[in-house]
């Protein structure tokens, strides 16, 4: 049976992988592809994989192209608003793979329109996951996380009980800079930062993983995802990239999941393709296996780590405010107008300023909710921002 499917951000990092693992497997059929702007890329996909539907979200990007995708009767339609006219029935699978936290409203509109939404947009689970939620319950919607770690952790814990998990691990290649000098890396310039030892990814995902933010931020979607008190998870370092989760079980029982750093791994698992294959014992494997090489991160090397004991054990307004100026202050860096130390420093200020206190106590009803918070953080991010030599 011919399986429909809808992949939102297509063409960032995971977009991609995702259309990987698809390749040459005719079980699926695209319904939809979407981007932000990136129409030269999103129009080679369409052509490659004959996708018939096409939203972009930049107007100039959508008036400039709109008779290129005619001329190949493609359908190129402006803004996510536009789902409900292409999808009429539901979709077997939905991939949220935009970036940053746009992808929350995509996220939202889609579920209605989909059996299984598998989410790779950490920033929509953070910001709004009691809002997803609530949209899967109502429309009967699984849901699957698919980022390397989570994807583990789903599969290790499918058919337990949550009352026998006694800890979850989350692990941390520790990125570019694991064990350089501080005083190095003050003034890095992102060519560098954003140079993963493992992963091939976007840039902000890579300077996250370079500051260990993105390992706090897997830290909130786990409590989120899996309903866990803080207490149930740890972070280790292992630089290999090889295992994603350990999960330690009442009774002394311990499981871990290892694949090697492609994204097309947990992606290809969770739409279900499995290609058969013999795989052979070689030195290579081997090395691995005896070199897993886990340690417990520090606060000195990666004092991002801080922000753990800050996360509120209920539903605030603390995350979404947390991810807005960490989105700001990582494309400040990338766009030259900070250097790389202020990223850390500015944020432990923020998040533990007296300004955002208030908005602590308070959490999201909906997606205005979360917009107008947004709004408010960079107002006052971009009003009062420091810049730090050391």
């Amino acid at each position: 049976m011919i399986k429909d499917i809808i992949i939102l951000g297509s063409t960032g990092s995971i977009g991609q992988s995702t259309l990987k693992s698809l390749s040459k497997d005719k079980n699926f059929r695209i319904k939809l592809l979407t981007t932000n702007k990136n129409l030269k890329s999103i129009y080679n996909q369409a052509i490659v994989n004959k996708v018939k539907n096409i939203i972009v979200e930049n107007e100039d990007e959508f008036n400039k192209y709109k008779l290129k995708f005619k001329k190949k009767k493609i359908n190129l339609y402006l803004g996510i608003n536009n789902i409900n006219k292409i999808i009429k029935k539901k979709t077997t699978y939905c991939i949220n793979a935009i970036s940053g936290i746009d992808g929350l409203e995509p996220t939202l509109k889609a579920i209605p329109l989909t059996k299984n939404i598998l989410i790779a947009n950490k920033e929509s689970i953070i910001c709004g996951w009691e809002l997803i939620s609530k949209k899967l319950l109502k429309y009967k919607t699984n849901f699957i996380p698919i980022d390397s770690e989570h994807f583990s952790i789903w599969k290790l814990i499918a058919n337990e009980k949550k009352e026998t998990i006694d800890k979850i691990v989350l692990t941390a290649s520790g990125g570019p800079f694991l064990n350089k000098s501080k005083k190095k890396i003050a003034n890095i310039k992102p060519s560098v930062a954003t140079k993963h030892p493992n992963w091939k990814m976007g840039k902000k995902i890579s300077i996250d993983s370079s500051t260990m933010m993105n390992k706090v931020f897997e830290f909130i979607e786990a409590k989120k995802i899996f309903n866990l008190k803080k207490n149930k998870i740890s972070i280790l370092i292992h630089p290999s990239s090889y295992i994603h989760a350990i999960i330690y079980f009442n009774g002394g029982i311990i499981k871990f999941l290892a694949h090697d750093a492609k994204m097309t791994i947990p992606i290809s698992n969770a739409l279900g393709i499995k290609k058969k294959k013999i795989s052979k014992i070689t030195i290579r494997n081997i090395k691995k296996y005896n070199n897993l090489n886990f340690s417990i991160p520090k606060n000195n090397d990666f004092p991002l780590l801080k922000i753990l004991k800050l996360i509120p054990e209920n539903e605030s307004n603390f995350e979404i405010i947390l991810t807005t100026l960490n989105d700001n202050l990582v494309n400040k860096y990338l766009n030259g107008k900070i250097n790389y130390i202020s990223i850390q420093k500015n944020l432990l200020y923020f998040i533990q300023c007296t300004y955002f206190k208030k908005f602590f106590k308070l959490k999201p009803l909906n997606i205005t909710d979360v917009k107008s918070m947004i709004k408010i953080t960079d107002n006052y991010l971009d009003k009062n921002i420091k810049f730090y030599d050391k």
